[in-house]
């Protein structure tokens, strides 16, 4: 384990928030940035897809950035370019709101794909502890947005509000400061022993690699498309706009327990198993259980809970997958970086296909039977990851 700053815990939580934030508020603004720039369902969805695009385009680069200049300096560096997005999608403009959302996409992407890699060179002995902390406040951040939001728009205009709601990305680049003289770049090779890495694969060629990339792009997919469309869905089956909001929120906050959970649970002998079975039930139960003739918020409140016990659980497990099947953290962030490539251009697709889905057959019914069948799909790659010790058996 190597030397960090004492910020390096908080620091490294308000990252998280970062990557969750700029697009949980999002859902709640639809209906509003529709309104104020007339943009149909499809274009509405690419709010939330563009990041998806982004990450997966820059998840690659990122990874080879962070092996020549260092995984805090790399950091930094696009945390200016999310602060840069966030106030640019302030402007009234769909120009300016487009353009925002894609340096958005671009500076959470660093984060995603290295703040594994930070926890497995900074906390090794305490690695489910330090995942805990890292995903507790990007799912705690993000749900809070998401019902924030929905109260902010009703009384304030659409500008004030994401101005108010980013913040946390100024914050952000304050708290990180400290950590750039504990920079760590990648060492030169001088015999194999010395940097075990070299012996392996690239990840791009192990089986197992685009397995993890499967079980990554499927919950995001299923989460993000969810939840982009999900106040819409309610609204749709006689909730108010209120009611929608506050059950979208607590789609994020059913999956806060598993924070703890699931990297706590990983390292006992039936714990990815069952983890694997809450993602399932959660993810499939929820999704069908809406599709039922049942309209009380009472059952509507229900099913977005199990539904957040499947996000919780299959995001976790992505994370702790990340760090449990490799031995280093450059290795950590290899399969970061090439599972958030792939998986997140498979995730792209779904906001999208959900919205054209929904405009084609007029039923949000069909929209969460395909989101029951991904979910399936999501909780078998999940028990093939558990099979094995690492991706380079």
């Amino acid at each position: 384990m190597q030397k960090h700053s004492r910020f390096l815990t908080i620091s490294m939580m308000l990252v998280a928030a970062n990557m969750r934030l700029p697009i949980t508020i999002m859902p709640s603004l639809i209906q509003s940035f529709k309104q104020n720039f007339n943009l149909p369902n499809s274009l509405a969805g690419m709010l939330t897809t563009i990041p998806l695009l982004t990450f997966a385009v820059m998840s690659p680069i990122i990874a080879k950035l962070a092996r020549r200049f260092g995984n805090e300096h790399v950091i930094y560096a696009f945390l200016i370019i999310l602060a840069i997005g966030s106030y640019l999608r302030v402007i009234p403009s769909s120009a300016a709101l487009l353009a925002g959302t894609l340096l958005v996409g671009v500076g959470i992407d660093a984060g995603n794909v290295l703040i594994p890699a930070v926890i497995k060179d900074n906390f090794f002995s305490k690695i489910s502890v330090a995942t805990s902390e890292y995903t507790l406040s990007m799912l705690f951040i993000g749900a809070l947005g998401t019902g924030i939001t929905g109260i902010l728009i009703k009384k304030y205009p659409l500008a004030i509000v994401m101005g108010l709601l980013s913040v946390i990305s100024l914050i952000n680049l304050v708290t990180w400061v400290p950590n750039l003289k504990y920079n760590v770049r990648e060492k030169a090779v001088t015999t194999p022993a010395e940097n075990k890495q070299f012996l392996h694969k690239s990840v791009w060629k192990l089986p197992l690699g685009w397995v993890a990339a499967a079980f990554f792009g499927l919950q995001a997919l299923v989460y993000y498309s969810l939840l982009t469309w999900m106040p819409s869905l309610l609204i749709s089956q006689g909730y108010s706009s209120v009611q929608a909001n506050n059950m979208a929120t607590l789609l994020q906050l059913g999956g806060l327990p598993f924070a703890y959970l699931v990297p706590t649970l990983a390292l006992k002998k039936h714990g990815v198993a069952s983890m694997v079975a809450v993602t399932f039930v959660g993810f499939v139960g929820g999704t069908l259980g809406l599709t039922l003739p049942i309209h009380a918020v009472f059952w509507a409140t229900l099913m977005n809970l199990l539904m957040g016990f499947g996000a919780g659980a299959s995001f976790n497990l992505a994370v702790v997958f990340f760090t449990t099947k490799t031995t280093n953290g450059f290795e950590t962030a290899d399969l970061s970086g090439m599972a958030q490539s792939a998986g997140y251009l498979l995730a792209a697709v779904g906001p999208v296909l959900f919205g054209y889905l929904n405009n084609l057959v007029h039923s949000w019914t069909i929209v969460l039977l395909v989101a029951a069948i991904f979910a399936t799909l999501l909780a078998l790659s999940g028990v093939v990851m558990n099979q094995h010790k690492n991706i380079y058996e």
